[in-house]
């Protein structure tokens, strides 16, 4: 089994330095909620968001919609060959159990993630869909125990989908940025032991996680 982690992804509850700005208190009041209990979302916030810490790499929850999509609804996981992690940005992680159908619509999507933020888990029948933890990137790493680290930057060595998944041992945990612009910050990239680069241009996440992935079935299916 293989592990894929979409790592620093923009996913989080609106922060409280932001909860009482005119735009969030105005989206929050048109879904009917608290600002501490929506997502931020840089398509609603905007104004709310000009010039916080790490501003291009927060606020997209439906970058991170796509990339869970594009790992849940592949061979790979329906066997159960691969175990999904979304580490957020700020250091919280989401496990995901076997055979877990995560809503093709939004906002579908953004009412689960949001009850998990409050309920940190979401069982059916006794058996846990989604877990939430306060959880570092390394320490994650250090729960998985994985035997490689594989991560995608433009910053990488030159390499192709097809040479990558030949070359990926059982155990490996393949790491791909869950934001939309930028690079992997220093603690999440001392602890990838192989950074690849798959082309001169900068891919979204859920791109580079569908092409990968599919390589890799490949060398195990056919």
């Amino acid at each position: 089994m293989i592990s894929l982690i979409l790592a620093e992804s923009s996913l989080e509850i609106v922060p409280s330095e932001l909860k009482h700005h005119p735009s969030v208190i105005s989206h929050a009041r048109k879904l009917g909620k608290n600002p501490s209990e929506i997502l931020l979302d840089n398509s609603w916030h905007f104004a709310a968001m000009k010039g916080i810490e790490n501003e291009m790499k927060r606020g997209r929850p439906d970058l991170v919609h796509f990339s869970i999509l594009e790992s849940t609804t592949i061979p790979l996981y329906f066997k159960n060959k691969m175990k999904l992690y979304v580490h957020t940005i700020d250091n919280k992680v989401i496990s995901f159990g076997e055979h877990v159908h995560i809503p093709k619509s939004y906002h579908r999507f953004e009412g689960v993630i949001e009850k998990l933020y409050q309920e940190k888990t979401i069982t059916t029948n006794n058996d846990v869909l989604l877990e939430l933890k306060e959880m570092t990137f390394h320490e994650l790493l250090d729960e998985i125990n994985p035997s490689k680290v594989l991560g995608f930057s433009t910053k990488g060595n030159k390499s192709t989908y097809e040479k990558i998944a030949k070359e990926i041992p059982d155990n490996t945990c393949i790491v791909i940025g869950g934001f939309q612009k930028g690079h992997f910050s220093d603690s999440v990239k001392s602890n990838i032991t192989d950074l690849y680069s798959v082309g001169d241009e900068s891919f979204e996440g859920h791109v580079v996680v569908a092409r990968m992935l599919y390589e890799y079935e490949k060398t195990i299916f056919m």
